[in-house]
């Protein structure tokens, strides 16, 4: 600062003496010339004073720290030892990974909305960035939810959803519609146009699982499938055993049973090996949503299941991951009409879920059979 001062000083006693300079009629050119020089060579020290101090003061700035290194993204999936869920954590850990955060991978206990909630109360404590759930229960979860975002939580629901007052969105992996029809249209086909068929669910409470089979519910009323007789929904609780033994339970109790619908991977596995044992391939046929390296022995024209669909799951949880860390550092907050572009190269958007909610969705359901479930059950 003293240094400008000087610079100032000197530039007022330059200009005085050109003004006298003029007053007295000059007596040659010279002396302008040199006073010229002169005030060119104190404004460009002027300039390099004030350069001088401007970085002084950036040098006692402490340095900006890197925005959002410290970040924690967390996923609760609904139960451990479920393949299907594991591979929807990887994808979610890859994506965080790769993004240079911190992935947190929680698998409850217990297969109760209980055993989640105790986890959601865990990682607000601990003041994750975001959270992505796949549900237990629609309702259940809504009062540990809503405390993690008022406390600025990022939260989506995935696979299974929560209620809308719960989340900022939620991730499907294909459109509810799609599903529906899919698994309508495939036990049309393999029935024949008619006879009894039934569907073995997960747990009672899973919102995705009620969703599909309400859909297909609605679908069913056309003309078009009134030869078609639901006689029961039975439910596993995407256990092994107990979808084992209430596959057991439908074949003793409707001897005319057609075919067998599981939208469920855990139930569709335990369905496929239970036709398989007791020699009902191709007389009982089942299909459903299944994970081609857990089906790929009972996919076939003469096996238990002739064809099946899923999408993969490893994308359920990187769009999750992709839709958490846009939400946590850029401007997406779940609006209806939002849109973003993910690093994986394509853009998605949210849209209306039908319940007073919003969805993004991953893609459409994909069928697998014999020409292709070689080269799936490699993948996942």
């Amino acid at each position: 600062m003293k240094k400008l001062i000087s610079v100032l000083l000197t530039l007022v006693l330059v200009f005085g003496l050109v003004a006298c300079g003029d007053k007295a009629d000059t007596k040659d050119t010279e002396e302008k010339e040199k006073v010229e020089e002169v005030v060119e060579e104190k404004e460009e020290e002027a300039e390099d004073a004030k350069v001088e101090e401007a970085d002084d003061e950036s040098e006692n700035e402490a340095p900006a720290e890197p925005a959002g290194e410290d970040q924690i993204y967390a996923l609760i999936t609904k139960s451990a030892g479920n393949p299907y869920m594991e591979r929807m954590a990887g994808g979610f850990e890859e994506v965080v990974q790769e993004s240079g955060y911190e992935a947190i991978i929680k698998h409850p206990a217990e297969i109760t909305a209980e055993a989640q909630i105790s986890l959601i109360n865990e990682l607000v404590a601990q003041n994750v960035s975001a959270i992505a759930i796949a549900a237990n229960d629609v309702d259940a979860l809504q009062t540990a939810l809503q405390a993690a975002m008022d406390q600025g939580i990022k939260v989506v629901s995935l696979d299974s959803s929560v209620n809308a007052a719960s989340r900022n969105t939620h991730i499907q992996q294909a459109g509810v519609q799609q599903v529906a029809q899919s698994l309508v249209d495939s036990v049309e086909d393999l029935a024949g146009g008619s006879g009894d068929w039934a569907i073995l669910s997960a747990t009672s409470t899973a919102t995705n699982q009620n969703a599909w089979i309400d859909a297909m519910q609605e679908i069913m009323e056309d003309d078009q499938y009134s030869d078609l007789n639901l006689v029961e929904i039975a439910y596993g609780d995407d256990e092994y055993q107990k979808s084992v033994d209430q596959t057991l339970a439908l074949i003793n109790n409707y001897p005319d049973l057609k075919v067998i619908c599981a939208p469920t991977t855990v139930g569709l596995a335990a369905a496929a090996k239970v036709i398989t044992d007791e020699g009902l391939a191709g007389e009982l046929i089942l299909t459903g949503l299944g994970l081609p390296s857990e089906m790929a022995e009972f996919i076939g024209d003469d096996a238990a299941t002739p064809y099946m669909f899923l999408w993969n799951p490893v994308d359920v949880g990187r769009v999750s991951g992709y839709s958490l860390i846009e939400m946590v550092n850029g401007e997406l907050t779940g609006v209806l009409g939002e849109k973003f572009d993910a690093p994986d190269g394509n853009t998605y958007e949210v849209v209306d879920d039908g319940a007073d909610g919003t969805e993004i969705i991953v893609g459409p359901p994909f069928r697998f059979d014999a020409s292709n479930i070689d080269e799936w059950k490699e993948v996942y």
